[in-house]
């Protein structure tokens, strides 16, 4: 088996999944705050049943997260046909679709390090900076998120990894299409049903293997000037 250079379909899905994976973290990021902040400060009834509903798709098996977003956002579904016949938006069997399904399965693992982050925080700082007359909004933009952004920037990363390597939704909801819907995952499965194509799942497994360590170090890096800039503040 040998590595050849990498054909212009390969590019084609790496492109994809970049696309993909980064659409799914930042169409996703806010809310992944909100929801962190609430289970994290909230004390309400049903705050169980929202943690649980949020980390559902760890649990489930991807296929069955796919089958669900093929029900709901599927052209017959009711959220689908919405989206159409209001928007002119459609997802089922499109790269939007794969950002959808990327950002569902990507989104349980945001949301728990961006909350570890924020119940790390000493409620000193927070409720100090409301004896001064802080509105509760300025004090979660001044105090709660700049305290909590390595656990953002960690949560961040870990999304985009998962959404970079998602499969069993995304194939479910949007199939293969190549040039369409094909990322790195889906392409390295198709590379495992035909012969001879063992030279192309190494490539692109790789690929994987080397954005996934390249987005670890650029978290790092973050954190760590994050760190020294609070600590130069302080």
């Amino acid at each position: 088996m040998s590595l050849e250079a990498i054909t212009p379909e390969e590019i084609v899905a790496i492109k994809l999944s970049l696309r993909v994976a980064t659409v799914a973290v930042i169409s996703s990021l806010p809310v992944a705050i909100l929801v962190a902040y609430v289970l994290s400060r909230g004390r309400f009834a049903g705050k169980i049943v929202l943690d649980g509903l949020v980390h559902m798709p760890l649990v489930l098996p991807p296929v069955v997260t796919g089958y669900v977003l093929l029900v709901l956002f599927g052209r017959r579904g009711p959220l689908g046909a919405f989206l159409e016949q209001t928007f002119g938006i459609v997802l089922s069997f499109r790269w939007t679709g794969a950002a959808l399904a990327a950002a569902v399965m990507s989104f349980p693992l945001m949301v728990r390090a961006i909350r570890l982050a924020m119940d790390a925080i000493d409620r000193r700082s927070e409720e100090a900076a409301a004896t001064l007359g802080a509105s509760p909004i300025w004090v979660f933009a001044t105090v709660t998120l700049p305290l909590a952004f390595p656990g953002i920037v960690a949560g961040v990363v870990l999304a985009f990894a998962k959404a970079l390597g998602e499969f069993g939704a995304t194939i479910t909801f949007v199939s293969n299409i190549p040039g369409e819907t094909q990322t790195i995952p889906a392409a390295i499965y198709s590379y495992t049903q035909t012969p001879d194509g063992e030279a192309g799942a190494l490539r692109l497994s790789l690929i994987a293997v080397a954005l996934s360590f390249a987005a670890l170090i650029a978290s790092e890096l973050l954190v760590r000037r994050s760190g020294q800039a609070r600590a130069g503040f302080e």
